[in-house]
């Protein structure tokens, strides 16, 4: 049995929640916002999230820039999904705003998720270190902000299928205490 079949194995409470877990992408594009370009990336999104068996809502497409504050607001008042996937606007371009509509919003930033994404994206490009985002958890909800290249999105979901169970685990605190350990140090 894997770790995370034993996790998610343990209750029929736990597993409940665990179907209900919906990752809801966020497309921050200002062409495909207008149409011009068709987006690649919520289905890549959507593939990696059945994989593990969550749900993929419909993404919410908006322009790059100061419509990411509005759009994870309300994603995170409206929808509480248990993960939100950014892609887009990570770059170094004077409207790649993403990580700094997102950081106001985290309760707690998890580094190593991002460091994790962009180890893995330089083995296959080395320009993947130029992307700036940032992940965390906001009231509860996984936030994470991937690049907007449906090929580095693939590779980002690529990390995040291994550790998004896990996650959302620890974030709803579903596990039993001897599971973990109870010096508190996670």
């Amino acid at each position: 049995m894997t770790d995370h079949e034993h996790l998610s194995a343990a209750t029929p409470a736990e597993d409940d929640r665990s179907r209900e877990r919906i990752i809801a992408p966020v497309i921050v594009s200002t062409r495909a916002a207008q149409g011009v370009r068709e987006d690649h990336s919520a289905p890549i999104i959507a593939e990696f999230a059945d994989s593990i068996g969550f749900g993929c809502r419909p993404p919410v497409i908006i322009p790059d820039g100061e419509g990411v504050l509005a759009a994870l607001s309300e994603l995170l008042v409206q929808v509480a999904p248990a993960v939100i996937i950014t892609s887009g606007g990570t770059g170094l371009t004077s409207d790649d705003l993403t990580p700094e509509y997102t950081l106001p919003l985290l309760d707690k930033e998890i580094p190593g998720i991002m460091e994790a994404v962009r180890a893995h994206g330089r083995a296959h490009n080395p320009l993947a270190s130029l992307s700036r985002g940032v992940a965390g958890v906001a009231e509860g909800t996984v936030v994470v902000n991937l690049p907007g290249s449906p090929k580095a999105v693939r590779e980002g979901m690529q990390v995040l299928v291994d550790i998004l169970p896990h996650l959302c685990d620890q974030v709803a605190d579903l596990r039993q205490h001897d599971e973990w350990g109870t010096d508190g140090d996670r």
